[in-house]
């Protein structure tokens, strides 16, 4: 690719056009030091677009310069006459053979190459040029990725929200999407959590046929986040706790019955009077921890008071 190094006036490069970005690195602090200590050594890459410029690769280079008020630049402008896909794989190889992409970052490479081939098999061909995966089903999905809701895109660079569960995100409402994304941002949640957040709030708008947006505010659910009285782990059992009950009132009171009267015999803890899984039937296992007879005698006294208070009443069936 042919290039022509000039200066230009920095007003006449768009900042906001996006087309080419693909870092989502925006800090320029370490940059500023180096050019105030030793000039811009790297150009920016630029186009022509009508009367100004769009940036190919060097944006924080730019923004740096900005901040320290420059008004002219010196920068590599591409010929003309190339083609648009190979301005696209310019800024692609000026981002992907420095480090590795981050979810987001990878995103924007397919996203951009995505404008040139419109086949999903082919695409994914040319995001494997570029050490992405040769998967159509990949290419597809993770196109999607840098255009959710940036509180979304937020949780994911930090890691606080994965892959699946952005593509989950995607599917609601964009306000719903980043209400749950603050929320799993805020409470470091794992993933087998915000799954069950996810999906107990969506069965129970279904069922109740209202947003999931009401359920979440019905729920006071910014109220427990605001509480300077609730730690991360009480924060996160009230959410839980607000959706387990609303999703299954019958076996949240089953269950809770049961757990008093499991206290209420103080069995100690070589006795466990185990329920059955989510409390759908009457059947209880007694597990009885002892190493000779001795130890089993022992537990005769604690049979009867089982004997002597278990009812089929007592425990809610």
């Amino acid at each position: 690719m042919r290039f022509e190094e000039k200066r230009v006036q920095i007003d006449r490069i768009d900042p906001s056009d996006d087309t080419y970005r693909i870092t989502t690195e925006s800090g320029i602090d370490r940059l500023i030091d180096s050019i105030q200590t030793v000039g811009l050594i790297n150009f920016p890459i630029l186009i022509r677009r009508d009367q100004g410029f769009t940036i190919i690769s060097g944006f924080r280079r730019i923004a740096a310069c900005r901040a320290l008020d420059w008004t002219n630049i010196d920068v590599r402008i591409v010929d003309p006459r190339s083609p648009l896909l190979e301005a696209a794989n310019l800024a692609i190889s000026e981002n992907v053979f420095q480090r590795t992409l981050n979810l987001i970052e990878q995103s924007r490479v397919v996203r951009l190459l995505s404008t040139f081939y419109d086949s999903d098999h082919i695409l994914a061909k040319k995001a494997a040029h570029f050490g992405l995966p040769d998967s159509p089903s990949f290419t597809k999905k993770i196109k999607q990725i840098c255009l959710l809701p940036q509180p979304i895109q937020s949780g994911v660079l930090s890691n606080a929200i994965s892959f699946a569960m952005a593509l989950e995100l995607r599917t609601l409402a964009e306000e719903t999407g980043a209400i749950f994304a603050n929320l799993f941002v805020r409470l470091k949640l794992s993933l087998n959590k915000q799954r069950e957040i996810v999906m107990h709030a969506k069965e129970i708008s279904r069922r109740e046929d209202i947003s999931i947006l009401k359920v979440l505010e019905e729920g006071g659910i910014e109220k427990i986040l605001n509480s300077e009285d609730l730690d991360l782990r009480e924060q996160t059992q009230r959410i839980r706790s607000y959706l387990e009950q609303r999703r299954f009132p019958t076996v949240v009171a089953r269950k809770k019955k049961v757990e008093n009267f499991v206290n209420s015999l103080k069995l100690g803890k070589d006795t466990k009077l185990i329920p059955s899984k989510y409390f759908e039937d009457p059947t209880f296992t007694l597990k009885l921890h002892f190493k000779d007879s001795e130890g089993l005698k022992r537990h005769r006294a604690t049979l009867e008071k089982v004997i002597q208070n278990f009812s089929v009443e007592t425990v809610g069936g």
